[in-house]
């Protein structure tokens, strides 16, 4: 098969949006340098023998993320994960934390943990959210 013959442009344009820092992208055997999704997948060859090119997992907070796996042209196997956002700064570890206090709070209100993290995903990305709005005060006032 050609290369980047094997994928839909559709395709491509999404994890493009999903892959902005993952590019440059070099291949360690050969120093091939990949500027974005798109190059890597023009320059690249879908995987032999009819083996699958996307492969879908976990990442470490439960969310789907898609690997795809494209052979270099000097034969090495390549692949990028897309999807995972994760920010690795300290800043986005405080984050992380106050979130996982914050849903540990809610779900000590009674709200039921897939409810919690939806409502506070809301708020993160400036959405309103009637449920945790109506939310009557803590007896403490702790959180």
């Amino acid at each position: 098969m050609a290369a980047g013959k094997d994928f839909d442009p559709e395709l491509v344009r999404g994890l493009k949006a999903l892959a902005e820092t993952t590019f440059p992208k070099r291949c360690r055997c050969c120093n091939r340098v990949f500027n974005d999704v798109a190059d890597y997948v023009m320059q690249t060859e879908a995987m032999p023998n009819g083996r699958r090119s996307l492969k879908q997992s976990l990442d470490d907070d439960g969310k789907v993320i898609v690997d795809l796996f494209r052979n270099c042209p000097c034969g090495s196997t390549l692949m990028d994960s897309f999807g995972n956002r994760r920010d690795a700064t300290p800043q986005g570890e405080a984050r992380r934390l106050r979130f996982d206090e914050l849903m540990d709070y809610l779900v000590g209100r009674g709200l039921a943990t897939d409810s919690a993290r939806q409502e506070l995903l809301k708020l993160l990305r400036g959405e309103a959210s009637e449920l945790l709005s109506t939310l009557p005060p803590s007896a403490t006032g702790n959180l």
